[in-house]
């Protein structure tokens, strides 16, 4: 049983993604703030660790940097910020990703599900090959679930947790259009309500993203009032 610590100062948090975490058959445990965690850490480390950004006595991003002295067990931010600058240093300073509030508590089992695949992996264990697992390679595109890891033409390109699911769903079938709902019940569960305005703002930051590592890139199509679909170059 993998033991998942959580780490944020909202109670409510806390509780309710303690159990539905439970409910998955994780161990959880909760701290209020990050000295409370990371004196808990200094002692025994957990499996995983999900961090709030904004907290009292110590906010995540120093934590982070403590942890990542010692260790390089996998760490999600959990935050409500909405400022890609700490989104870019986070992942710099060693993140492995973020889950912004609100945020669909089936997204964050299926993304803390994926990390500890992966840490199975870089250790030598045994990984189910599934769907969800298997390599993808398009053309110049080749994405890794395992190790969350994507590049375009061999350069290596930094997605959320989101941007990768979306491109995932897209590049698993290329020239099939998704529309933006099957996109929302790739990203998002019941209990959160998204409009068409949120898909097509990731699609937008996972181009922008893509195109950093190569202006012309266009793999990604829209088709106005339809979807999005994958075109393999």
């Amino acid at each position: 049983m993998s033991k998942i610590a959580l780490v944020d100062d909202d109670r409510n948090i806390l509780t309710s993604v303690s159990m539905t975490l439970e409910a998955e058959g994780f161990e959880v445990e909760t701290y209020n703030d990050g000295q409370q965690a990371f004196d808990a850490f200094s002692k025994k480390l957990p499996d995983m660790a999900v961090l709030d950004i904004k907290m009292p006595r110590m906010d995540g991003m120093d934590l982070l940097q403590r942890l990542r002295q010692k260790s390089q067990m996998p760490v999600i931010f959990l935050t409500s910020k909405d400022d890609e600058i700490d989104e870019v240093l986070g992942l710099r300073m060693g993140a492995d990703d973020y889950v912004k509030k609100p945020f669909s508590q089936r997204l964050l089992v299926e993304r803390i599900r994926a990390l500890l695949r992966r840490q199975d992996a870089n250790n030598g264990d045994i990984v189910a090959d599934t769907e969800e697992t298997k390599v993808i390679e398009r053309g110049e595109l080749r994405m890794d679930p395992l190790r969350h890891s994507v590049s375009w033409k061999g350069q290596d390109v930094s997605l959320t947790v989101t941007e990768f699911l979306l491109l995932q769903a897209l590049a698993q079938r290329p020239g099939f259009v998704k529309s933006r709902d099957q996109l929302m019940d790739v990203a998002y569960d019941d209990q959160v309500y998204v409009d068409d305005r949120t898909i097509d703002s990731h699609i937008k930051r996972l181009r922008k993203k893509l195109r950093m590592a190569d202006s012309e890139f266009s793999a990604i199509e829209t088709l106005y009032g339809i979807g999005y679909r994958y075109n393999e170059e």
